[in-house]
């Protein structure tokens, strides 16, 4: 006989004020996952509505995801919802607290509902919102005890179900592999950054360091600083930008922006052409991307995946890039980013393609020369001085070394 399907529905509301905006309709069944979201006409009547992301444009059709055409369980979700799904770590940490087989459903709703990426809840049919956890949000006095419990978990060890829903209710939600949770400062609520186990280099430190330096750079980084500093292993804090206070910030990745599914990837001119429809700044953000392009260039950060950019709602159903995060330089031989700085180019860290792609980017080649060289001198005099202000030195910074002075660096200050 064979096995029913499970079938769940969830309304999907946004923000604070619970706006009910569609109906998630998830089955599972032995093989494979796949859903339905369908917009609430009551959303389409509203003078707040808007699209909450590209490909699922306001109307009254639904739209389907499975995850037939991948393999890939995930994309039995539409791309913005998976945006709100855990990645590695929160998997494990979702898998430690409520088992191993959980649906895609699971994942996006078990995850906690107070820091879940974005502004999307998820209303259950008793007509309660749905989360995995009930408690507080851990604040900055709890990072040392976080911490210790990120390790255990890390190192497979036995731990009680009171310390593994802590753990999870902070960090469930959260993009990333590495151990990481939410905590909150007052109104804020930030991303805690831990060391893990397999680290050779101060991560963290280097992290918080590098975002100064866009910052210095001109580029728009959120706020970063590093906490328990004095001792082996340092926390780095990144403040969210998806919250406000207390409003949450509708959000969505460069691959949702794009469409993709699976481990398709993409191009920086892709998303800049995405920008071109939806943003309300549009020459701002190219060339806020394009400046992003080259300083991942410049600092050999390759994990510039599509899910490692994306947008923040604005208004009037338009949008802006959101600021930069995930930045990680890494001294690597061969340079490789894991977006393309022009469709259909090679996947190479190369000055001369992101020069030549500026026209993309509303920037004549001489703007972007120029704009390049800039960038370029100041993180020749300053990437050694903020590295040592975060604590990074002695055999650390010579190994971090190759990240920023190379060919290509050398090409720039030459431009």
């Amino acid at each position: 006989m064979a096995a029913r399907a499970d079938q769940k529905v969830a309304r999907v509301c946004l923000g604070s004020a619970l706006l009910p905006v569609g109906r998630l309709r998830f089955t599972q069944e032995p093989r494979r996952q796949y859903s339905e979201f369908q917009y609430f006409e009551s959303w389409l009547d509203d003078a707040r509505a808007f699209a909450i992301a590209p490909h699922l444009p306001l109307g009254l059709t639904p739209f389907y995801a499975s995850m037939a055409s991948t393999g890939d369980q995930r994309d039995s979700l539409p791309s913005v919802l998976q945006d709100a799904t855990p990645d590695a770590w929160g998997r494990l940490l979702m898998e430690r607290v409520h088992g191993a087989g959980l649906s895609e459903f699971d994942m996006l709703t078990l995850s906690d509902d107070a820091t879940r990426q974005g502004a999307l809840r998820f209303i259950g049919e008793n007509d309660e919102i749905i989360s995995g956890h009930r408690a507080p949000v851990p604040n900055l006095m709890q990072l040392d005890a976080l911490r210790d419990i990120a390790v255990r978990i890390e190192q497979g060890r036995e731990m009680s179900n009171e310390d593994l829903r802590q753990l999870a209710g902070a960090g469930g939600s959260i993009g990333g592999a590495r151990p990481k949770a939410n905590v909150q400062d007052r109104d804020d609520l930030w991303i805690a950054k831990f060391s893990s186990l397999g680290d050779q280099s101060p991560v963290e430190r280097i992290e918080v360091a590098t975002l100064q330096l866009a910052r210095e750079c001109g580029l728009r980084a959120p706020d970063a600083r590093l906490m328990l500093e004095n001792s082996g292993h340092p926390v780095a804090l990144i403040r969210r930008f998806d919250r406000r206070a207390h409003v949450r910030v509708p959000y969505f990745s460069a691959r949702t922006a794009l469409d993709r599914s699976g481990a398709e990837q993409g191009s920086y001119t892709e998303i800049a052409e995405a920008i071109r429809m939806i943003s309300k700044a549009a020459q701002a953000d190219l060339h806020e991307l394009w400046a992003r392009m080259v300083f991942n260039v410049l600092v050999t950060n390759t994990d510039d995946h599509l899910k490692n950019h994306g947008f923040i709602y604005a208004d009037n159903g338009l949008w802006r890039l959101s600021p930069l995060f995930d930045v990680n330089p890494q001294a690597e031989r061969h340079r490789y980013l894991k977006t393309a700085l022009i469709e259909g180019e090679p996947f190479v860290a190369s000055l001369d393609l992101a020069v030549a792609a500026a026209e993309f980017f509303d920037l004549s080649e001489n703007d972007a020369r120029m704009r390049a060289r800039e960038m370029a001198s100041l993180i020749a005099d300053r990437w050694k001085p903020l590295m040592r202000q975060f604590g990074v030195g002695g055999e650390d910074l010579k190994s971090l070394a190759d990240a920023f002075e190379h060919s290509e660096a050398e090409k720039a200050l030459s431009l």
